[in-house]
Formats: structure tokens, C-alpha cells, sequence
């Protein structure tokens, strides 16, 4: 028999009004075993209510935790979520041509970590998304991060899919968290020096002329030798894709920035943008960049807490810690000590 619990009642216009709403709520009512109901989801998107991509979301969650669910169609501006018992296993979920496959993996990293046993996922869709992490920064930033508290996987790329053609697919698997209080609480909040970063640019059945004005540009905006800068070509029918990735490391941390080419956007105007934040959040010395800030909360929300520092105070984090707040007690404290550097602390 269930367990009755009140329904966490969740506004998804609140603050930013995306999707991460709706994917920190299936994360924690799975963990927590407290259903929940949202409701305005995404609705003042252009397109508003579920989307596919949030609806492979939906699905794979209700599956590894043995959810009952309502509302889970497209163009859904409400959903109902009564979470069952988390069910390690092996499972395997196509996203939909460029769906985003690290979306899918991070709403249920946190859910399979939290049950007693290991889980191995076979993803398909998008693996370079813009406005997604890509598998790159899931594996070398978000990976290291979140195993300091307690939560271990491997991810394999076994090939890329860029949008729009997507197809991509992507291998993991998830251990037991260890029970996340167990972990040491967060400790950055000590300034970084980045140092010089590095250059990766990739290209995928598009002109070679795109990646060498996307380096000229870069040269001149970072200040780097050419040897920095590497070019790399995926299989051509996995594209047409363009990504540049600059990488800042220091000691075991990696941080990477990423600009994607787009239909009609220059190839500088690529390089120029992804330098700009690159470049600002090395000027900073922050520990941890806004999007690696945003993701941590919830490991700190269901662990030990801890203390990072960041660049940028988005909307994502305010939204995120809000929501957190329905399924846990915690506190959280954001002081800024310059104008481009915040100490966030989150208690467990």
C-alpha cells in the first residue's frame, strides 16, 4: 500500500519558468517518495507546456521509480506525479532525434544514485545541444563535481548527435550513492587561478572554413598561441555540427564554455560569445561556473551541503533553490564579495 503524503503543490512560471522546474521536482519527488503536482508549466515559453524533450524526461523517471502520472502529453500545462519505489536496472530511452540526452541523464542521475543498486543507461538524441550541457561537460566538469559528493558514474560517447539531426547515443552507468549524507560537505570557496585555457573546435560535415574564422577569432579574443587551439571531425553523417569548447583546468577541475554554430549566426560571432564568458569567468577565480552552480543543488540539498563560489547569480539558481525548498528544509545564503564573485552556501 502508498504512503499518503500531501501533494508539493509547484508553480512552473515561477522565477526563469523552464524546464529545469519541472526536472528538479521529478529528481526529488523520486528520491524523496513525495508526490507532486506543477502546474503553468513553461507557460509563458513560446511554445508552452511539455515538449517532447521534457516529456522523455517525465517518461523515464515514471519508469525507473514506477510513477503514476497525469498529464504527461504534449502541450501539457499541468502534470501529476505520485513517485513508487526506485528500481535500479538496466534501461535504454530514445529521446527523439535531438533531444538531449544529458537533460534525460541528469534528471535521473540523482534518482538511480538514491536507489540500492547499480543502473546502466543506453541514451539516444542529442549529445551537443545548445542550451543543454554536452556530454564533454558532463563528463569532465559535472562528473568530478558531484562524486566529491557522493555520487559515482561512468558516461561513454559511443557517437555525437548534433541538432538539429540528433541520433547520437550515449552509455552510462550509475553506482549507489552511498547514501548522500555520508559525503563531506563542499568545500570551494577558495579563488582559482585558471590559468591559460585550451581550444577545442569540432566540425562535422560542414565547410573547414567555419572552424579556421572560429580560431582567428579566438586567437584574437583569448590571446593564445595557435598550438592552443585543436581541430576535430567527428563522423560526417553525424552532423552538420559546429562546437567550440575552451577548457580552463586547475589541479583535478576542468571548466569548459561552449559555443555551438547555428544557422545564420557567423562563425565569429560563435567564437566571440563563448570567449566572452570564458573569459569573464576566468577574470572572476570562481570555483564553480553558473551552469555547474545551478546543477550542484541539488547533491547539496540531498547531502552534506557545502559552500562553492560562482561568477553570476542566474535565475536558474534562484528558481532551482526555490524549488528545492518544497521537497527539503534546507537554507541557503548567496553573499556577493566582488562584482563578479558569489559565495553560495546550501545546508543538507
Amino acid at each position: 500500500m502508498r504512503k499518503e503524503f500531501s501533494v508539493i503543490e509547484i508553480d512552473g512560471s515561477f522565477g526563469e519558468g523552464g524546464g529545469q522546474i519541472l526536472r528538479t521536482s521529478l529528481s526529488l519527488s523520486a528520491l524523496s517518495g513525495l508526490p507532486f503536482r506543477i502546474f503553468n508549466l513553461r507557460k509563458a515559453r513560446q511554445k508552452p507546456g511539455l515538449r517532447a524533450q521534457h516529456l522523455a524526461c517525465v517518461r523515464a523517471a515514471k519508469q525507473v521509480c514506477g510513477a503514476r502520472c497525469e498529464g504527461d502529453t504534449i502541450g501539457s500545462l499541468e502534470l501529476a506525479f505520485e513517485p513508487g519505489q526506485i528500481k535500479p536496472g538496466h534501461y535504454s530511452f530514445n529521446i527523439g532525434t535531438a533531444g538531449s540526452t544529458m537533460l534525460v541523464f541528469q534528471t535521473l542521475l540523482p534518482i538511480l544514485a538514491g536507489g540500492d543498486g547499480i543502473s546502466d543507461l543506453i541514451l539516444t538524441g542529442g549529445t551537443h545541444n545548445p542550451m543543454s550541457p554536452p556530454f564533454d561537460f558532463v563528463k569532465e566538469c559535472f562528473r568530478p563535481m558531484v562524486k566529491e559528493l557522493g555520487v559515482s558514474f561512468e558516461i561513454e560517447l559511443i557517437r555525437p548527435g548534433f541538432y538539429p539531426r540528433g541520433g547520437g547515443e550515449v552509455r552510462a552507468r550509475v553506482h549507489l550513492g552511498k547514501n548522500f549524507e555520508k559525503a563531506k560537505p563542499l568545500s570551494m570557496d577558495s579563488e582559482i587561478d585558471w590559468g591559460e585555457p585550451v581550444v577545442e573546435i569540432l566540425l562535422a560535415n560542414l565547410p573547414m572554413h567555419i572552424a579556421e574564422r572560429e580560431r582567428d577569432e579566438i586567437l584574437k579574443s583569448l590571446r593564445i598561441s595557435q598550438d592552443k587551439v585543436e581541430f576535430k571531425f567527428p563522423p560526417g553523417e553525424s552532423g552538420p555540427g559546429n562546437v567550440v569548447f575552451i577548457r580552463y583546468q586547475a589541479g583535478s577541475r576542468t571548466e569548459i564554455f561552449t559555443g555551438f554554430g547555428e544557422k545564420g549566426k557567423r562563425a565569429e560571432s560563435v567564437a566571440r560569445d563563448v570567449c566572452r564568458d570564458a573569459k569573464n569567468f576566468s577574470r572572476s577565480r570562481a570555483t564553480l561556473d553558473a551552469r555547474l552552480a545551478d546543477q550542484a543543488l541539488i547533491y547539496l540539498a540531498t547531502g552534506p551541503g557545502g559552500k562553492f563560489l560562482t561568477n553570476r547569480i542566474t535565475e536558474h539558481l534562484r528558481t532551482n533553490i526555490h524549488v528545492i525548498q518544497k521537497f527539503h528544509n534546507i537554507s541557503s545564503e548567496i553573499q556577493s564579495l566582488k562584482p563578479d564573485l558569489f559565495r553560495v552556501s546550501i545546508s543538507g
